[in-house]
């Protein structure tokens, strides 16, 4: 079932039919453009709600209208984006891996439409922009954190799928634990599913039950396993560390507003195009994040650490390799 829900300012869904036709004239607009997203998951789940925050900045903002629908099926999916289309939308964001063809074809019916969508492959003009989570070198520093706190040599990562916007952090994680100690292991597994917490939970009790002391939380669920088993986690996209005081260790926070802003003044400018949005997730264009670590938790030699691999990703001496091939248990 399709559940929609709609956040207004200055005007609502189709008061402004000249700003819509923008894109195809190529004209600039300076009234709020109506932007609509389309989920596949809650807009609590991580990464949908990295991009529902940035979007509801622009709206407080004043630059857009905008409305969305979440738990969206695979199956309703092109169905909900013509819907968004006829209403007369501006730009249109949300997450199309399970549905590449289908959208991509949508896109093409609706050339006057901006489309911004989450997506393992690239832009198709004129209108289709793609983007992606490439926090990589915050995943990698989080795994600095975790190869210092596990003293069983076993760290358990759960993730929903692995296709590539998944892989990428995975691979980095390990390699920030790797340059602690070489000889840490890994247990890897995906639970089939995007949002389903009490499956991830289990995974990770799975994994603890084997050993694991430190588990990468890619999916909901994971950190309440690690809470009631006392044993740490690691965050991904999203800060929980309030939410599971003593357990969280660190946390690579993904920030969708520079990729939100870049559509929201292209289009606004009139001279949108199709666009690989994906670098803009990166540390040095403020595309992420490593959330602040408690001083009780993560020692101040290894948060040194961490800040001094920082600086050297934001300066260009460090690079992280971009791994999207699907991970696998190293025990």
């Amino acid at each position: 079932m399709t559940k929609t829900r709609r956040v207004f300012n200055r005007m609502a869904i189709g008061c402004t039919a000249a700003s819509a036709l923008a894109l195809a004239a190529g004209t600039a607009t300076a009234e709020p453009l109506n932007v609509a997203a389309i989920y596949t998951v809650p807009v609590e789940q991580q990464w949908v709600s990295r991009i529902h925050k940035a979007l509801n900045a622009a709206v407080e903002r004043g630059d857009i209208t905008y409305t969305f629908s979440e738990n969206v099926a695979n199956t309703d999916y092109e169905r909900v984006m013509r819907e968004y289309a006829e209403q007369g939308v501006d730009l249109v964001f949300g997450e199309v891996f399970g549905v590449e063809s289908a959208a991509r074809e949508v896109a093409t019916d609706y050339p006057e439409v901006a489309w911004v969508m989450g997506s393992s492959f690239g832009p198709e003009e004129p209108n289709f922009s793609v983007f992606d989570n490439y926090i990589q070198e915050c995943s990698y520093l989080t795994g600095l954190v975790a190869g210092s706190k596990t003293e069983s040599k076993l760290i358990g990562l759960v993730g929903g799928y692995p296709i590539p916007e998944v892989n990428r952090l995975m691979h980095a994680f390990m390699e920030g634990a790797r340059e602690i100690d070489p000889e840490i292991q890994f247990v890897v597994t995906f639970i089939g599913s995007w949002y389903d917490p009490p499956k991830a939970k289990e995974a990770a009790f799975a994994m603890i039950d084997a050993g694991a002391d430190v588990m990468y939380a890619e999916r909901y669920g994971v950190s309440d396993a690690a809470q009631e088993r006392d044993v740490y986690a690691i965050g991904n996209v999203i800060d929980t560390q309030d939410e599971y005081p003593g357990t969280i260790l660190a946390s690579a926070i993904w920030h969708m507003e520079p990729t939100v802003d870049r559509a929201i003044e292209k289009v606004k400018d009139g001279d949108y195009t199709a666009e690989n949005y994906g670098p803009l997730s990166h540390m040095p264009v403020g595309g992420c994040s490593i959330a602040e670590m408690d001083d009780d938790l993560v020692s101040a030699e290894v948060q040194d650490l961490v800040r001094a691999r920082e600086a050297e990703i934001m300066a260009g001496s460090f690079e992280v390799e971009i791994n999207d091939d699907e991970p696998v248990s190293t025990r």
